[in-house]
């Protein structure tokens, strides 16, 4: 039965009142059909793309649950995800929405760091563990990770998991967990192969496939045709020019054309930053950082990296080649004009990438805008610069600095005004501050020359 209000929803009273605090009023499509079945318990595969509020679908399943035994430290939800970033989104979605429901304990398990600190702090217990397949594996076969409690394990984004190569060690991850338990599936799409990942895992599972604004109409695409493909750089530079957009995804198919476009594109003189899994850790959370506060302009990416991808405002996307599968375009596109912004999506194709463009057609159901190519003149002009910089400070949680610290500092005598300040994102020792270009050497001067909370830090140019 599908819902029409969260109000419906035979929730805790705890997670009731945190969604009306959250403003979760009326549910998404995938919502909507989800919830009264997941809630009952019920094994679902759940076809829904990024962005249709599945998160908060197994989130309420977990916490709905979870709120009677939080006395207890045994893992009792299992979420796997394809990337960390998708990860540390999922996790970090479950915390805001268990706020209120006592000390619920979610740990994200992700490669690309040590795994010796993951291991330090499981064996101080945790609810609800998130993270990609490969590094929950790890610590299920030393021994760290413990699933003989689960009640919930959660697939997320399965088609793409299954892409990546994961399937084996799914099934390694599988024997370890009890047989009486809920599972969840999303996925973008409903292959063959997720089909038989469901009858394998799953109890008699029941397939939701919610309508979706799938084809995104109202996001304005432009379609330019390349004579030849040595053009295809320059024509990006001038679309850039001419367009000179403070938040832009420029989408690759491969992992070495997005290196290689990105150092192109640096040395230009453009504020790009780059994602893609050859990244550590510590590059993809500088890549996500400068780009979602907007001193990083244009963000060259693979589509599995940017998958899950959560940044607000997304002003233009560019496609450098097109996609391999329709579908694909369509999730790519999506990354722009969300809630009540405008969207725009520019694609670059050549001869050989004709065939796409059909596909397209028929997915559309209408002809495609194609669109002539800005004059190279604008190459000749300098690199446009971002809005935005960033600045760091030597100090974090650990001094239990605060964003209205930093606020505060920063706007104090002889500081800046409030509406200068961007996005601030606080570290363990480190906190970065988004500041107005033009404010940039006033706000370094008044953090250098102030202090937080009676004690001086070092901030410097990030």
């Amino acid at each position: 039965m599908s819902i029409t209000s969260f109000s419906q929803l035979p929730l805790n009273p705890a997670l009731a009142k945190r969604l009306i605090d959250l403003n979760y009023v009326i549910p998404t499509a995938v919502q909507s059909a989800s919830l009264q079945p997941v809630l009952e318990g019920q094994d679902l595969v759940v076809k829904g793309k990024t962005g249709s509020g599945k998160t908060l679908v197994f989130a309420l399943a977990i916490l709905n649950k979870l709120q009677l035994q939080l006395q207890t430290n045994d893992v009792q939800a299992l979420v796997l995800c394809p990337t960390r970033e998708l990860a540390d989104q999922v996790a970090q979605e479950i915390k805001s929405v268990a706020a209120m429901i006592g000390n619920v304990k979610v740990q994200t398990l992700c490669g690309g760091v040590s795994i010796e600190p993951q291991m330090r702090s499981l064996q101080h217990g945790a609810h609800i563990i998130v993270g990609t397949p490969g590094r929950v594996e790890e610590h299920v076969l030393n021994g760290s990770l413990i699933l003989t409690e689960v009640q919930t394990l959660v697939f997320d984004e399965a088609d793409q998991m299954l892409d990546m190569g994961f399937t084996e060690t799914l099934e390694s991850i599988a024997m370890y967990l009890p047989q009486m338990r809920q599972t969840l599936m999303f996925s973008a799409t409903y292959p063959d192969k997720i089909m038989k990942l469901a009858t394998q895992y799953m109890r008699s599972p029941e397939l939701i496939e919610a309508q979706e604004e799938q084809v995104h109409h109202s996001i304005k695409q432009t379609f330019y045709r390349l004579d030849n493909n040595k053009m295809r750089f320059n024509a990006l530079r001038v679309l850039l020019m001419q367009h000179q957009p403070q938040s832009c995804i420029v989408f690759c198919n491969t992992k070495a054309e997005t290196k290689r476009l990105f150092e192109e594109l640096r040395q230009t003189g453009l504020a790009c930053v780059e994602l893609h899994g050859d990244l550590d850790q510590g590059e993809r959370e500088w890549s996500l950082l400068t780009f979602a506060n907007k001193s990083a302009n244009i963000l060259v990416a693979t589509d599995v990296a940017a998958r899950g991808l959560d940044v607000d405002e997304v002003e233009l996307v560019i496609n450098y080649h097109l996609a391999l599968e329709p579908q694909t375009h369509v999730h790519r596109v999506g990354r722009t004009g969300r809630g009540e912004h405008k969207g725009v999506a520019l694609s670059l194709y050549g001869e050989k990438e004709t065939f796409k463009v059909d596909q397209l057609i028929e997915l559309y159901g209408q002809a495609l805008k194609h669109g002539t190519l800005p004059s190279h003149s604008l190459l000749e002009k300098p690199a446009y610069k971002s809005n935005m910089v960033t600045l760091m400070i030597e100090g974090g949680k650990q001094q239990k600095l605060r964003k209205a610290d930093i606020v505060g500092c920063l706007t104090g005598e002889d500081g800046i005004s409030f509406k200068q300040i961007g996005k601030i994102n606080i570290y363990d020792v480190q906190a970065f501050v988004a500041v107005k270009r033009e404010a940039a050497k006033p706000a370094l001067r008044k953090l250098n020359n102030s202090k937080i909370k009676n004690k001086r830090y070092k901030a410097l140019r990030a």
